[in-house]
């Protein structure tokens, strides 16, 4: 579900970005986002041995997937707005 929770994030971001100022940096936040989810398919495919391909449940620390999604993306938009922070007090577009 952590899959299916940041492709949309990235599908919603990428949208964001067509309509929103370039002084927001959606097309950083895009970029971002979908590395993460093409990182995270990879990582479904590599370890796909037969069964469910996206599941509702982790055997980690946090057993809820779309918990789990959530808080992945967290450190992506931390990253992204420390970056939009930067760029609006440098003087920058």
């Amino acid at each position: 579900m952590w899959l299916v929770t940041t492709l949309v994030a990235a599908v919603g971001s990428t949208s964001a970005w067509l309509f929103v100022p370039k002084k927001y940096k959606l097309g950083f936040l895009s970029l971002m986002l979908w590395g993460a989810s093409i990182m995270i398919l990879v990582d479904h495919i590599l370890g796909y041995d037969g069964g469910e391909f996206i599941s509702m449940t982790t055997e980690g620390l946090i057993t809820n997937s779309a918990v789990l999604g959530i808080v992945m993306l967290v450190p992506i938009f931390a990253i992204w707005q420390l970056s939009v922070i930067l760029s609006i007090k440098r003087g920058g577009k």
